[in-house]
């Protein structure tokens, strides 16, 4: 054997050598020396302002969701662009920004499946990849099985490297693009509700009303003969249909129009601000949506009943102040100056502005729900859209009798006993 191969022999053995080390050196975890306790995702603590983009994609590479912030705020693409429910948004990026490595796990790929951390470009791969936008170098990191009796903390991997991690926290995110909406919708207090009127399907009309705001109870109308209500407060859930409404999804208009036959929900309130529902059920889901006006008739009515209980209380409260002064033995600067030390509300102080900044905050109010509830189609729980279909007959009971009750008879006294003879 010559010189030249001997030399090609070594070469060879050498470059042998070498891949086994690496080989070995990628199936093996680091050291936790060099891992432990450092950021799952070095810097993004800092650059979280600049993030712009969120996504989640699943088996195959397939967007799940997708959140990207505009002008407008974030909206998730998967919905028509709706918008995001930024705390939850928040709350996540934070636990992706404070995370750390725990432990470091395998780099062998054949194991990868064992925690949930292969490649998601597999059609058949279990694992989520979650990618951020709007950074120098933008992170991307492949989620595996939450470690729930290990300890805690969630199996990932960075993308682009063998070594799979050991984070912590729960790391696992929505897959349902809905959970990513912004849920509330709309919040009005039953005490501000005059009237509901609900028509169902077959055109009949539920109304229930109040007289006066203060009023404790919803009254029915149209109560037939022989029924009355099954108890002073049952038209009370009534008027709490517009109260903490959430929804669970949504869709455009356009991709999910009203049928013909809807359930219609009419509220008015006492300032005039006026909700109008569309509901139905499709695909055993309940839907609806939402319109707002305002009438002026009855928004000039609450605003004088309102501006007349304000100086009631005024005058009230100056009769007492001066009523003071006088039992004192004040005299009249002294009265005057009690009157004048009464503070004075908007509605007293400047009646006609006072009414200019009512009518355009109810007018802004019903602009506002517009633009954010319409073009919408709603989906909302059983428990809300139940609010929207009630019937007359679920309030009512017999009426009941009345009739007078039967005269006490006489006692019947014993018999005297016989005389003696």
């Amino acid at each position: 054997m010559n010189a030249k191969t001997l030399s090609t022999l070594a070469v060879a053995a050498a470059v042998a050598l070498g891949a086994a080390i690496w080989i070995n050196w990628a199936n093996a975890p680091v050291s936790e020396e060099s891992a432990k306790d450092k950021p799952l995702l070095p810097g993004l603590s800092d650059a979280l302002n600049k993030v712009d983009a969120f996504g989640l994609s699943g088996a195959a590479g397939k967007p799940l969701v997708t959140l990207k912030r505009s002008g407008d705020g974030w909206q998730v693409a998967e919905r028509s662009n709706y918008p995001a429910d930024l705390g939850k948004l928040r709350e996540y990026l934070y636990k992706l920004a404070d995370a750390k490595v725990l432990d470091s796990k395998t780099a062998n790929p054949k194991r990868y499946a064992d925690l949930g951390v292969e490649d998601p470009i597999d059609p058949n791969a279990k694992s989520l990849l979650v990618t951020l936008g709007g950074l120098k170098e933008a992170p991307r990191l492949i989620l595996g099985l939450y470690n729930g009796q290990g300890g805690g903390g969630t199996f990932v991997r960075r993308e682009g490297e063998a070594q799979s991690l050991l984070a912590s926290g729960n790391l696992l995110a929505e897959k349902d693009p809905a959970a990513w909406i912004r849920h509330d919708l709309l919040d009005v207090d039953a005490a501000k509700i005059k009237t509901v009127e609900l028509t169902g399907l077959d055109g009949k009309i539920l109304r229930v009303y109040k007289d006066q705001a203060g009023d404790s109870n919803f009254k029915i109308a149209d109560v037939p003969k022989g029924r009355e209500p099954a108890s002073d407060f049952v038209a009370n859930s009534l008027g709490t249909g517009l109260s903490n409404l959430r929804a669970d999804d949504v869709a455009a208009t356009k991709d999910a129009p009203a049928p013909d036959k809807v359930y219609k929900a009419h509220y008015f309130g006492f300032d005039g601000l006026i909700v109008d529902v569309t509901a139905w059920e499709a695909d055993g889901k309940s839907r609806a949506q939402f319109a707002a006006s305002v009438d002026a008739a009855q928004l000039d009515a609450g605003i004088a009943a309102a501006q007349a209980r304000d100086k009631a209380v005024y005058e009230t409260v100056v009769a007492a102040a001066k009523l003071k002064v006088v039992e004192a033995k004040g005299d009249d600067a002294a009265i005057a100056k009690a009157e004048a030390d009464v503070p004075k509300s908007a509605s007293i102080a400047d009646p006609a502005k006072d009414r200019a900044d009512r009518i355009a905050a109810v007018n802004k109010a019903a602009e506002d729900l517009n633009k954010k509830l319409q073009g919408w189609t709603y989906t909302v729980p059983p428990y809300i859209f139940s609010n929207f279909h009630r019937n007359l007959d679920e309030l009512l009971k017999p009426l009941e009798s009345k009739s007078t009750p039967a005269k006490p008879t006489a006692p019947i006294l014993p018999a005297k006993p016989a005389s003696r003879q």
